[in-house]
């Protein structure tokens, strides 16, 4: 089973999408987008760069636990993990993100 895109509306009203791994686990989540047209395009943007190691940017929490960010190429970032307990967990979660974004479909929630 591949991954899917989740657009959804959060409780303030925003929209926002994340990615799931086949088995649903969540691997990555964007900011919020007063736009569902934003929200759009921040998907086909994690599709576009998902497949390039340079656009993560791998990074340790204060509670010292591991994440990566998603970056677009103007580097903004466009995507956020979830915190990991080890660095290879975090890039076992990186090359999910890569193997699951480009050809993943959009479940759109907000219609």
């Amino acid at each position: 089973m591949s991954g899917k895109f989740e657009l959804y509306k959060d409780k303030g009203g925003e929209f926002r999408f994340r990615l799931k791994a086949g088995n649903g686990q969540n691997i990555l989540a964007s900011e919020g987008y007063k736009q569902k047209a934003s929200a759009t395009n921040g998907i086909e943007s994690v599709m576009k760069n998902a497949a390039d190691d340079s656009n993560y940017e791998r990074k340790e929490t204060k509670a010292g636990k591991h994440m990566f960010n998603l970056l677009a190429a103007n580097k903004q970032v466009i995507g956020t993990s979830e915190s990991y307990e080890s660095t290879a967990a975090r890039d076992n979660g990186i090359e999910s993100v890569k193997s699951n974004a480009p050809d993943a479909k959009v479940d759109d929630q907000t219609a």
